[in-house]
């Protein structure tokens, strides 16, 4: 191996995955657009679907995202009608995220999405299973 291989883009990881990424929310952004939302803001959605409610803190270990990108996201999805933001009477320090019925009411909006763009991965239903695998397997490190 010579000197510089190691910077040569043809041997990073972090680029088809970068790549990669982007290419699949570019595939999201008509069906979001739909339904007014962006694809973090879809992705927070996606997690008060299934919670209800939560506190800013785990809702930001599960979509991996800080509080500085997750406070705007938020503050968009609230203006929206989507969510409601409510400090803890007990612990002020505790920010409590709610889905509205509004935001309920998107979910169904917004079912078909997930179907819609496995149909554009060109990968076998084995293929994909290994891939989730593995990229959560980085996630994981």
């Amino acid at each position: 191996m010579k000197k510089y291989d190691a910077l040569l883009l043809k041997n990073q990881l972090c680029f088809p995955l970068y790549a990669t990424s982007r290419e699949v929310i570019k595939k999201y952004r008509p069906h979001l657009d739909k339904i007014g939302l962006t694809y973090t803001q879809y992705l927070t959605m996606m997690v008060l679907w299934e919670a209800d409610e939560i506190n800013v803190t785990e809702l930001g270990k599960r979509l991996f995202l800080d509080s500085g990108t997750l406070t705007p996201v938020l503050k968009s999805l609230e203006q929206k009608g989507f969510i409601t933001r409510c400090r803890l009477l007990k612990d002020e320090r505790v920010l409590i995220v709610r889905i509205t019925e509004q935001g309920k009411a998107l979910r169904d909006e917004a079912v078909s999405i997930p179907c819609e763009l496995r149909n554009n991965v060109k990968l076998t239903e084995e293929e994909a299973k290994t891939l989730y695998t593995l990229l959560y397997k980085l996630l994981d490190n």
